[in-house]
This record gives C-alpha cells, sequence and structure tokens, in this order.
C-alpha cells in the first residue's frame, strides 16, 4: 500500500517538471520572435522623427481639461452705502391730547374714532357737579383740526384733569418714529436718507428724511429715539400705525473701488479673492475693506480698477493655476 503512494506522487512531480519546462521553451519562442518584428517596425519610422500624433499628449487639449470654470466681474467705481435695519411705526406729525378743564362726569362724547374734527370744535361735555350741587355743563374743545385717532372715554365716565378724552391727530402729515441702537447713534443726524418698508404694502420703498432727533438716549433700552418724514407726493394708502422697517443710511461713500460681496473668501480672519490676469491665470490677492452693503464692499488695498475678479467658482482656486471664463 505505502508503495503504490509514493509512485503516484513521484509520478505527479515528475508531470509538473515536464509542464514548467513546455512553458519555458513557450516563453523563449514568444520573446524571440517579438524581438525580431521590433526592429522592422522601428525601421519603418524615419529617424529623428517625433512619436506618432496618437501617442502625444495635447498640451492644449490637456491645459483646457484643467483648467477651473469662473465668472469674473472687473473692480469698478461706484457708490456704496452703509446702513442699519430698524423696525418703527408710522404715526401723525401732529398729534395732541384733549383734557377737559374741570372734572366731572362725561355727558356727551360727540365724535367717534376717525370722525374728523375742526380746531375749537366742542368734542365732549362734562357735568362738574357734586351731590347737593349744581354747575352748568363744561365744554371740551379740540385745540387743532385733525381726525380723532382714540376715544378712551364714554358718557357716565367720570374724569380728571389728567384723563385724556380724545387723541386728534393730522394725518395729512405722517411720519415714522423709529429707534436707534447705541452703537448706530454716532450717525444719527437730521438729513440722513431713510428707505421705508411697509408691511401693508410689500414690495414696495418709501423714501424718508430724517427729521427729529432726540438729544438723549433712552437710558433703559440705550436707544436714540428718532423721527422720519416721508419725501416725494404722500400716498393715501399709507396709515397711522402701521409697522415700518426703516432701512437708514449712515455712511456713504462715492467714486470708490467696490466688489461684489460673493468674490470674497475669508480665510483665518482675512479676506482674500481671486482674479484672472491677461493669460488667464488666477492670482490669489488680500484685500483690505471699507465700506458694506449687503450686495457689495468697497476694496481699500490690494486691487486696482479694471482688474477682473472671480465671482464664481473661487473656493476651488489655487495661485498659479489656469481658469476658463463663461459668461
Amino acid at each position: 500500500m505505502k508503495k503504490n503512494k509514493k509512485s503516484t506522487a513521484i509520478a505527479t512531480v515528475v508531470i509538473i517538471i515536464l509542464i514548467l519546462v513546455v512553458a519555458f521553451f513557450l516563453y523563449q519562442e514568444i520573446s524571440s520572435r517579438t524581438a525580431k518584428q521590433q526592429p522592422a517596425q522601428t525601421a519603418q519610422q524615419p529617424a529623428g522623427a517625433p512619436p506618432p500624433a496618437q501617442a502625444r499628449p495635447a498640451q492644449g487639449a490637456a491645459a483646457s481639461r484643467n483648467a477651473t470654470t469662473v465668472r469674473v466681474t472687473p473692480v469698478v467705481l461706484g457708490t456704496i452705502e452703509n446702513s442699519v435695519i430698524i423696525n418703527g411705526d408710522v404715526l401723525a406729525a401732529y398729534q395732541v391730547s384733549i383734557y377737559p378743564t374741570v372734572a366731572g362726569k362725561i355727558t356727551e362724547k360727540r365724535f367717534q374714532v376717525g370722525d374728523r374734527v375742526t380746531q375749537g370744535a366742542v368734542v365732549a361735555m362734562v357735568d362738574p357737579s357734586r351731590p347737593g350741587e349744581v354747575y352748568s355743563h363744561s365744554q371740551v374743545v379740540s385745540t387743532i383740526s385733525g381726525t380723532v385717532l382714540q376715544s378712551a372715554v364714554n358718557p357716565g365716565d367720570t374724569v380728571s384733569l389728567n384723563t385724556a378724552v380724545m387723541v386728534v391727530g393730522d394725518l395729512s402729515s405722517l411720519i415714522v418714529e423709529t429707534y436707534v441702537p447705541e452703537r448706530f447713534s454716532i450717525s444719527a443726524r437730521r438729513g440722513l436718507a431713510a428707505q421705508v418698508l411697509l408691511e401693508a404694502l410689500p414690495g414696495e420703498v418709501f423714501s424718508a428724511v430724517v427729521d427729529e432727533v432726540s438729544p438723549v438716549l433712552d437710558p433703559s433700552s440705550r436707544t436714540l429715539r428718532i423721527k422720519l418724514r416721508f419725501t416725494g407726493r404722500a400716498d393715501a394708502r399709507i396709515k397711522a400705525g402701521m409697522f415700518a422697517t426703516v432701512s437708514l443710511v449712515t455712511n456713504t461713500r462715492q467714486d470708490v473701488p467696490v466688489i461684489p460681496r460673493a468674490a470674497m473668501i475669508n480665510t483665518y480672519g482675512s479676506w482674500i479673492v481671486f482674479t484672472a490676469d491677461e493669460r488667464n491665470i488666477a492670482q490669489r490677492k488680500e484685500i483690505t475693506l471699507g465700506l458694506e452693503s449687503e450686495t457689495l464692499v468697497q476694496v481699500l488695498t490690494g486691487l486696482n480698477v479694471g482688474d477682473r475678479v472671480v465671482t464664481a467658482g473661487q473656493n476651488f482656486l489655487t495661485h498659479g493655476e489656469p481658469v476658463r471664463i463663461v459668461e
């Protein structure tokens, strides 16, 4: 039994050796034929000729494939405005609280909210009588012409000399009252331009100008009260009591280099942009900023007027990289 196993193993080894010998001779034959064919192909090519076109990469095509596609905008001289957004209320330019001349009971109220009154008109009557006493009724007279904005009392109510029977305002002239945060208060001054947006009239912008500035800040809110008047033609759709959003222009610069905000990249606290030179090569530039608006920034240093600043695709650029500019 052991003798048969030994014979089988020897036969297997012999077969493997024969297979390896045959494979070696086949390899030698293939290599010899390849060496004979190579000189013939080389002889067909003239000495010193460049390799075939399909084997040589096209440099222009390779450069085009490696170039990053970008959009650019030139640095131009423009006007930039710095503004602060605050909320306010539309009010009548002139409104006055009407007080009685005597304390007593309201016996008659002649006007309601929304009614038009003239200066000197009697708006209510007050009976100053006490139990056991009889006095003639006292008139409550409006001191200005306008519209009744508030009326907090009704017949039968008891009023004192400090009770406002009505509030009358002149709705022909409207203002916006708002409060400027302390950090912007130094910029608030009369004549400062502003834009007003109203919740009731979305998409429309109304021009206004600062007409009154409080000389002191409110100590509780640390804000400065200002009043703005509308400029231009009066719009009957604007009503007292409307909610207003005010864009107050705190600073303006004209004829200064400006670029879109979208072009800037913040790197470790510094602002950089990429420009495309005349060879369409990306150049990394560190810039210093001046005034900023919602869409533009003023460039103090780092760029010149006419430089082509990359506004799209700059996040994938490196200095010295070729770019392909698209409109």
